[in-house]
C-alpha cells in the first residue's frame, strides 16, 4: 500500500447492519429503513398510492429477474459479457421513477433498472451484448440514451444535452449515471464544471457501490462522494441507494430545480454491487464474503417487502403472481436470445449518417463485393 492509500484509509468502510452509513459521516436520507420501516426525513417525503408501491415493487422484483436470467445466459456462452445489477435496483428504479416525459437519461452500461422503467424491451438491451447491434431502442421515444461504455463520457453528453435544453427553453432535465470510479475520470469533473458554470439543468446520479471494478472507495476520496458538489458549486445530497423510496424522492427534487432553473444537483446513492464487476470479473479475489452477508441484511427488494406484507398493502398473492410474472419474462429472455438472428454485414453502413454519403456508398459496395466473392470461390 502507497503512502496516499495509507492516508485514505477509512475505518471499517462497510457500515453496520443497523447504521447504513459511514462511521463519523452524515446519515443517509432514508424514507424506509433496512427491516421495511417506514421513517420521516425533515428535507424529503414522498407521497405514493397503494398501487404505486406494489407498482415499484413489481419493477424491482422483475428487473432482478431479468438480471438473474441475463447472466445465466451469459455462462451459457449466450452472451458475450453481462453487467449485473444485483443489489443496486432500488437505485436504478428510484430514479428512473423520477422521471417526467421529455427528460433523458444518459447511462451507463449497468441501468438495466432506468432502462424497464422508461419501457425498454430487456431484450433490446441484450442485444447489446450479445454483439448484434450497439443497443435497439429508439432514444429519443425512451427518453434513454443508448448505453456508454467509456467511463464518463456520458456526464460530457448528459451536460451538452442539457445545455441544449437550456437554450431551447425546454423545461426539462437530463439525469447523468455513474459510478463511484468515475469520479476519478477527467471527463466527470470536467462535465460538472461546465454544469455548474452555465447552471445547466442536469442531476448527476452516482451509485456508489463501493467499488470501482476492485478498488475500494476508501483508496478512492478522502471525503465521501457527495461532498465534491460543494467545489463545484452546487448542492450535493448521499440517500440510501437500497431505499427506493428516498432515491425516488431525493432525485424527484433534484430533477425539479433542474427544471426550474437552480441548475445542477449530484445525488450519492450509498448502495453495494452484490455480484461481480461484470461476469469476466472475480469479486472473491478482493472482498471479503462477510461483507457481502452484511449488505444481504439491506437488500432493496427484501425492505420493500416487508413493508408491503407487514402494512396490507400486499399480500401472498401478489407476490406470488409477480414471481409468475418473473418466471414469464425470463423465459422471454431467453427464447429472444437465442433465437436473436445475426444482423447482416452490410448493416454496419446503415445508420453511420441521417443519409448515406457516396463515400459510405463506395465502401459498402466494396464490401459486399468481398464478401461474395468468397461465395464464388464456394468457400
Amino acid at each position: 500500500m502507497t503512502a496516499l492509500q495509507q492516508a485514505t484509509e477509512v475505518v471499517d468502510p462497510v457500515p453496520g447492519a443497523q447504521a447504513p452509513h459511514l462511521p463519523g459521516q452524515p446519515d443517509l436520507v432514508q424514507l424506509l429503513t433496512p427491516e421495511g420501516e417506514r421513517v420521516e426525513h425533515p428535507e424529503y417525503s414522498i407521497d405514493v398510492s397503494d398501487d404505486e408501491l406494489r407498482a415499484v415493487y413489481r419493477d424491482l422484483a422483475l428487473v432482478r429477474r431479468w438480471d438473474v436470467e441475463a447472466t445465466a445466459l451469459q455462462r451459457q456462452g449466450e452472451l458475450g459479457i453481462w453487467a449485473s445489477l444485483l443489489g443496486q435496483e432500488a437505485a436504478q428504479v428510484g430514479a428512473g421513477r423520477a422521471m417526467e416525459a421529455g427528460d433523458m437519461a444518459f447511462p451507463t452500461y449497468r441501468e438495466h433498472g432506468v432502462a424497464w422503467t422508461r419501457g425498454v424491451d430487456p431484450l433490446h438491451v441484450i442485444s447489446l451484448f450479445r454483439g448484434v447491434d450497439m443497443g435497439g431502442w429508439d432514444p429519443i421515444a425512451a427518453g434513454l440514451n443508448l448505453y456508454t461504455v467509456v467511463i464518463g463520457a456520458q456526464c460530457l453528453h448528459a451536460t451538452g444535452y442539457a445545455m441544449a435544453l437550456q437554450r431551447d427553453g425546454a423545461e426539462h432535465a437530463a439525469l447523468a449515471f455513474l459510478g463511484d470510479g468515475a469520479t476519478s475520470q477527467g471527463e466527470v469533473n470536467e462535465a460538472m464544471i461546465w454544469a455548474a458554470a452555465f447552471s445547466a439543468p442536469v442531476v448527476f446520479f452516482c451509485q456508489n457501490n463501493q467499488y470501482a471494478i476492485s478498488v475500494p472507495i476508501e483508496r478512492q476520496s478522502r471525503v465521501p462522494l457527495y461532498q465534491r458538489a460543494a467545489g463545484f458549486g452546487f448542492p450535493g445530497v448521499r440517500v440510501d441507494g437500497n431505499d427506493v423510496l428516498a432515491v425516488l424522492a431525493v432525485t424527484r427534487a433534484a430533477l425539479a430545480a433542474a427544471r426550474e432553473g437552480q441548475g445542477p444537483t449530484f445525488i450519492e446513492a450509498f448502495t453495494y454491487r452484490m455480484g461481480a464487476h461484470t461476469t469476466s470479473d472475480d469479486p472473491t479475489r478482493y472482498r471479503l464474503g462477510g461483507e457481502l452477508e452484511q449488505w444481504k441484511l439491506r437488500d432493496p427488494i427484501a425492505r420493500l417487502k416487508a413493508y408491503l406484507s407487514r402494512s396490507g398493502i400486499a399480500d401472498a398473492a401478489f407476490f406470488d403472481g409477480v414471481d409468475a410474472e418473473g418466471d414469464e419474462l425470463a423465459a422471454r429472455i431467453r427464447k429472444g436470445t437465442v433465437e436473436m438472428p445475426a444482423p447482416a454485414g452490410t448493416e454496419i453502413f446503415d445508420s453511420v449518417y441521417a443519409e448515406q454519403t457516396p463515400e459510405l456508398a463506395r465502401q459498402r459496395a466494396e464490401f459486399v463485393a468481398y464478401h461474395e466473392g468468397f461465395e464464388e470461390a464456394g468457400e
